[in-house]
């Protein structure tokens, strides 16, 4: 008798469980690191008086950032997929933080589109107030959410507001170091001081944070903090940070950006391993526990993994487009 096309008792690699609990955080960390970025430009934004400027602002980051936002929803689809019950009870429990969090995308997302409408000063500043404010409130929101998720604490809590804290100053670091790889001279100047800054504020941010962790054991995380993997995750963290703020300041800016984008890849490193092998500690659920049965698993796997790699090389494409510099309000390919 010839193997069944789909098992419907085993998965079709023992650690198939494994391997899609780290695609999801694979889609989280592809999350925080590009459309981290937008928000960051997003903020920036608001430092800018001369109309030129706030439009080069705009059209750096503008043929990327809709699809930038991709990766929430995959992050969000593959959850719902491999583990349906997580999925239910994160958006249950964080119920405002979630609703919170997509308003804010939307009144960033309608900021840049409706200021081009019209030709009046009084509506361009309203909606550039919507566009900073929602650049602002969604990684507040979202690392406040994810504080909650991964610590198990309230939404007053020190680790939550920290979490969402420093996921705001890694966006600027990485919109400070997107925009000076794209714009002239003169303007990265001023942007590599506010990344700088940044910087230096993810750094005491980071450290308060662990310090809360350690010292109140949140969520039964200081083990994987103190441990070799979260350990050198931090120390690589810091190493990365530092040797960012040298390149920016002697203006090697695409290295600076390569370093930067490594900041919110390695914070989703530390998430992934602060979790593993539970994935949703308010209820203690581990990753064995809580994805779906072999069959349905095994279908979202071969259905699944063919649309990521169509993605993948999708952004590939889209950023080989517009990888060049900014050059009269449009690009340099």
């Amino acid at each position: 008798m010839t193997d069944p096309l789909l098992l419907v008792d085993a998965y079709l690699v023992d650690a198939l469980p494994e391997i899609w609990f780290g695609v999801v955080m694979f889609a989280l960390a592809m999350y925080l690191t590009l459309d981290g970025f937008d928000f960051g430009i997003g903020m920036l934004y608001a430092t800018r008086d001369d109309e030129h400027e706030k439009e080069t602002f705009l059209t750096a980051f503008g043929p990327v950032w809709d699809a930038n936002e991709v990766w929430v929803v995959a992050f969000g689809t593959m959850l719902l997929a491999a583990f349906p019950g997580v999925y239910s009870r994160v958006l249950a429990d964080h119920y405002l933080l979630s609703i919170g969090f997509v308003l804010a995308l939307l009144f960033r997302g309608l900021g840049p589109e409706m200021r081009e409408q019209r030709d009046d000063e009084r509506w361009k500043r309203y909606w550039d107030y919507s566009f900073v404010g929602g650049s602002f409130l969604a990684p507040l929101l979202f690392g406040t959410l994810a504080g909650r998720w991964v610590f198990d604490a309230p939404t007053l809590s020190l680790p939550a507001l920290l979490t969402g804290v420093g996921l705001v100053t890694v966006s600027v670091v990485t919109g400070a170091a997107f925009l000076t790889a794209k714009t002239g001279s003169q303007l990265a100047l001023d942007l590599r001081r506010y990344g700088i800054v940044a910087t230096l504020a993810y750094l005491i941010g980071v450290v308060a944070l662990l310090t809360t962790v350690v010292v109140t054991d949140t969520g039964g995380a200081a083990d994987t903090v103190l441990s070799l993997p979260g350990g050198v995750v931090v120390v690589l963290s810091v190493i990365t940070a530092g040797a960012g703020s040298v390149l920016a300041l002697r203006g090697e800016y695409r290295a600076w950006l390569a370093s930067a984008l490594a900041l919110p890849a390695l914070l989703s490193l530390l998430v992934a391993l602060l979790l593993y092998p539970t994935i949703y500690p308010p209820t203690g659920l581990t990753v064995r526990e809580a994805v779906v049965s072999p069959l349905a698993l095994n279908l979202v796997t071969i259905l699944g993994f063919p649309a990521l790699l169509l993605v993948l090389w999708y952004f590939k494409f889209l950023y080989g487009v517009f990888s060049g510099p900014v050059e009269g309000g449009g690009y340099e390919t």
